[in-house]
């Protein structure tokens, strides 16, 4: 393995405890793969979680960032489900009222496919900017709408004169491993006027660490954050936050915080979560263990009786999922409602992603849902195909 990293990327601290590794894994989960050789030729790295009992912050200290592929055929969007999109609406409304950021200009980090900048611009009239490599204007049908700019490249110091009332950054942070280094870029870009408000929503790690959710565990997720650990970061570059809490069904977490001022941050109780996330560090391979075990029996005692099982959803979790699994788990298909996954191949075990639809002629027995929040959407698929499968959630 790769040599593991000495100090942690957001506190510079030296008390690093490694405690779980994943040998040899896809380094990226949701490129579109044409072949199923492609899929089981794709490249491979190790994760190496490494703890730090400092700040609580959680990160791949085996990661190399140059393995990864970030362009437009990476494609992690959950714009196909109605679910989604119904928290996704509602999150822009809040935003755009909690902050009076009507009519406002709103920067976007890591804006994936443009959806979220298009929704606070059809909800709060706003004017944005968004960047990322992957953003493709073939993708966006209301790539026209003049209030909206969309730059296909990485965030960085040379975008600092892009000034916002606002600035988003969803889903993304988990994806540098500088992340001291790239929040001090944000604070230099922001200035001191602390009005701007600032918004950054990552994975909770206190979920998966609780949950031992080995799903949630995949190699573009190089940085894992706690509430705490997030709120000491931002502090430590010198913004004060005013707001951590969690969202979409507990799975996220929503950090709101501004330009410091000098004066107190609003949302101090968050930082005392690293006795309670050394508690769970120690315990998780134990946890990993058993829910990895219940996991390969139940599918043994399926290949077993005969029953066909698929997996619903070929985003990030499904390739976490069948990678640990294993390739003998018997698992055929994996089924996607997002069309432009739809006939191309999960990385590094090679099933071919399916449309819904395809089950009608191939009912499966079993139907091994990779996020829960989507259940009830896919339950309601399932019986519009006429399919009554015993149905699991990861």
């Amino acid at each position: 393995m790769t040599n593991a990293t000495a100090s942690c990327p957001c506190c510079a601290g030296d008390r690093i405890r490694v405690f779980h590794t994943a040998p040899r894994v896809p380094v990226n989960s949701v490129l579109a793969l044409c072949t199923r050789q492609e899929a089981l030729e794709f490249p491979l790295g190790d994760i190496t979680l490494g703890f730090c009992e400092a700040c609580g912050f959680i990160f791949n200290t085996t990661f190399e960032p140059q393995l990864l592929e970030y362009s437009e055929r990476y494609d992690p969007t959950q714009a196909f489900s109605g679910t989604f999109n119904a928290w996704h609406r509602q999150l822009a409304e809040d935003v755009v009222e909690r902050f009076g950021l009507r009519g406002k200009r709103v920067i976007e980090i890591g804006c994936g496919k443009g959806e979220f900048l298009h929704l606070l611009a059809e909800v709060g009239d706003v004017q944005g900017i968004g960047f990322d490599p992957s953003y493709e204007p073939s993708r966006d049908a209301a790539a026209t709408d003049e209030r909206l700019e969309f730059v296909p490249d990485f965030y960085s110091d040379k975008y600092a004169d892009t000034k916002g009332d606002a600035v988003v950054c969803k889903m993304t942070l988990e994806h540098i491993a500088p992340s001291s280094q790239f929040i001090e870029t944000v604070r230099r870009a922001v200035g001191d006027d602390p009005n701007t408000v600032i918004l950054f929503q990552v994975p909770d790690v206190r979920r998966i660490l609780e949950e031992a959710a080995f799903w949630d565990i995949y190699y573009e997720h190089c940085s894992y954050f706690s509430a705490g650990s997030l709120a000491k970061l931002f502090r430590r570059c010198d913004f004060d936050v005013l707001d951590v809490r969690r969202e979409y069904g507990d799975q996220y977490l929503m950090l709101v915080a501004r330009p410091a001022t000098g004066g107190e941050g609003g949302a101090q109780a968050v930082d005392d979560d690293l006795g309670l996330l050394s508690t769970l560090v120690e315990q998780f391979e134990e946890r990993l263990s058993g829910i990895r075990e219940q996991w390969s029996a139940r599918l043994a005692e399926y290949r077993r009786l005969g029953k066909r099982t698929v997996i619903w959803g070929s985003g990030s979790k499904g390739v976490a999922f069948l990678t640990t699994i294993g390739a003998d788990a018997g698992i055929e298909h994996v089924v996607d409602i997002n069309t432009f996954r739809q006939g191309h191949f999960m990385a590094g075990t090679g099933q071919e992603i399916v449309a819904p639809d395809f089950l009608a002629g191939c009912p499966p027995d079993v139907v091994i849902i990779m996020n829960p929040m989507y259940r009830t959407e896919i339950e309601a698929d399932l019986a519009r195909l006429g399919l009554q499968p015993e149905v699991l959630t990861a």
